[in-house]
């Protein structure tokens, strides 16, 4: 028997950038076509900058800080997904590096057959010096990628 809905596991990967209302509309649109589950996933890199370079590093106080605020706005995401029809929402916050979580890791655990991102949430200094996130995971993800792009306001 074949599923005519061909994705079942959709994966918002949000950034906190402006384009991350426009990447979970799309992901929301994608989730009600095929009545999939929704998750949407946040990755905190508290050495994105620094790693290597100095010894900068956050208290546990600090950590649970930008934990609390993240888990707060992802709440925000998760209930206007429920408000909007999305009938099995998660959230999640991971640590590590943007590339590898959301290109395998995360769609290794969650058997992620959809995954949607924005083109860019960086700046271009940022982009050259870390690589393009989203061009690593269009390469390397196992499943289907959608790419949102900003619109000239989000720029």
């Amino acid at each position: 028997m074949t599923n005519s809905n061909p994705y079942q596991h959709i994966l918002a990967a949000v950034d906190g950038s402006k384009i991350t209302s426009k990447v979970l509309d799309s992901a929301i649109k994608a989730a009600l076509r095929n009545n999939a589950d929704l998750n949407i996933l946040r990755i905190v890199q508290i050495t994105q900058l620094t790693d290597g370079y100095s010894n900068a590093s956050m208290n546990s106080e600090q950590t649970y800080s930008i934990v609390k605020t993240t888990k707060e706005r992802l709440e925000d995401l998760q209930k206007k997904a429920e408000e909007a029809g999305v009938k099995n929402v998660s959230i999640h916050i991971r640590f590590g590096n943007p590339k590898r979580v959301i290109a395998r890791e995360f769609p290794d655990d969650h058997q992620t057959d959809l995954i949607v991102m924005g083109a860019t949430g960086v700046s271009g200094i940022e982009r050259v010096v870390l690589g393009s996130v989203t061009h690593y995971v269009s390469r390397m993800a196992p499943c289907d990628v959608m790419v949102v792009r900003p619109n000239k306001e989000d720029k």
